[in-house]
């Protein structure tokens, strides 16, 4: 038998002795995660800022940049901030589902004037920007989809797409589409691919502007796309980050979620207001979901907030209010879309500046990739040891795999971009 000394010995020690175990080891097993891309491309600015020459270049910068190569804030934007500031609003919580006058307005941008009609089958909610919407439709797939619990998103898509769906609980597979032979997109193996999967599956569909590669089906295309997932009874998963931004006109960038709706799909749809209204850390977007009846859209409804509520409970109100006041103030979205169409044509005209350049100084290259491509990124078809010889020899950044910010690109700079790729590419 211990004595009372004995005990109070060990109770003392016991503790001390727990802590200190506890101290070195409670992380010790949390693995170091590889490299991502949000890390590569943090890496590509530091490296850029460590460069001291004077003309270097950065294009790997996912955000938009205005000819002087400054971040820019639309005026529509300013304009609406300061509308939103004179009504002296409360800091109320937002409901659930968010500002009701922005998801009204998202859903008009996004499905058209038609948005009326569809309105009783229609479940919307803000959402934490695009990927918040992602996300939502991934965890809503995961707990409701009635195939498999699987999506299928191009090869290759945005990297987080992947990492959204997996952390949703749903399984990644991959379909064909872009052809790095003819760097752009690879038309039949995408049908091949759709025609081929298991009937009634999942499939991601980049609405517009297709993040990194730049490549988008035609609107001929899209119809043929749009026949063989009715064939396949496939279920369209929209993410749509670019809308006005691509070609400068919204109507256009809508064409494939527009007609797969007048064709009777059930979708969803992922939006996100960052680019198009610059709104980059204000994280406004929208996630809704096209039901067969208003029934299935009362159910949908509730099961959303019940999803979202243990989530994030309710969106942010700040930069919702600002794209709400745009998008249904006449004379603040008339501005907003011309500036929207402002900053696609700017992007337009540094494609064609770069092929012009590049074909000027007898580039042996087809360069016609680079015009026919759409939106903020662009494939260049380069090669790993060509972005390290532009990044080595000519100060010129962006990451390995070949694709380019084009919103890096000004008219200050492009003629010696075209230069330094000359110069690796021949």
């Amino acid at each position: 038998m211990l004595s009372t000394a004995q005990v109070v010995r060990r109770s003392l020690a016991s503790p001390l002795r727990f802590q200190v175990v506890r101290a070195s080891s409670v992380w010790a097993n949390v693995p170091k995660g590889p490299p991502d891309v949000p890390q590569a491309i943090l890496g590509i600015t530091e490296a850029f800022k460590a460069d001291s020459f004077p003309q270097k270049i950065n294009l790997g910068v996912g955000a938009y940049r205005d000819d002087a190569g400054k971040p820019y804030v639309l005026p529509s934007v300013r304009a609406a901030e300061q509308k939103v500031v004179a009504s002296s609003l409360d800091k109320e919580y937002a409901g659930i589902t968010g500002v009701a006058n922005f998801t009204s307005a998202a859903a008009t941008l996004a499905y058209g004037d038609s948005s009326k009609d569809l309105t009783s089958r229609l479940s919307i909610t803000q959402s934490i920007s695009g990927t918040g919407a992602l996300r939502i439709g991934g965890a809503f797939l995961a707990r409701f989809f009635p195939g498999e619990k699987k999506i299928y998103i191009p090869t290759p898509s945005w990297a987080n797409h992947a990492a959204v769906f997996k952390d949703s609980g749903l399984q990644v597979e991959k379909y064909n589409y872009y052809d790095s032979k003819t760097i752009g997109l690879d038309f039949e193996g995408m049908i091949d691919s759709l025609k081929s999967m298991p009937t009634g599956s999942a499939v991601l569909l980049h609405a517009c502007a297709h993040n990194p590669t730049g490549v988008d089906p035609t609107q001929d295309q899209w119809r043929q796309i749009a026949t063989v997932m009715k064939e396949k009874n496939h279920f369209p998963f929209f993410d749509m980050a670019y809308q006005g931004f691509a070609s400068g006109d919204t109507n256009v960038d809508a064409f494939a979620l527009r007609h797969f709706v007048q064709e009777g799909f059930e979708l969803v749809l992922a939006q996100s207001f960052a680019k198009n209204m610059g709104l980059y850390g204000e994280r406004v977007g929208a996630f809704s979901l096209l039901s067969a009846t208003a029934a299935d859209k009362a159910r949908v409804d509730s099961q959303l907030k019940i999803l979202i509520r243990p989530m994030y409970s309710n969106p942010p109100i700040g930069g919702a209010r600002i794209a709400s006041t745009i998008l249904n103030t006449p004379e603040l979205r008339s501005q907003w879309l011309g500036e929207v169409k402002g900053m696609a044509e700017r992007i337009i005209k540094m494609r064609a500046l770069l092929k012009g350049n590049l074909e000027k100084l007898g580039s042996k290259r087809d360069w016609s990739h680079i015009t026919s491509q759409i939106g903020m990124f662009a494939y260049t078809g380069l090669g790993k040891e060509d972005m390290e010889k532009l990044a080595k020899e000519g100060s010129v950044y962006a990451t390995k795999d070949g694709r380019i910010s084009v919103a890096g690109i000004t008219s200050g700079n492009v003629e010696r971009l075209a230069e330094c790729i000359k110069k690796v590419a021949g």
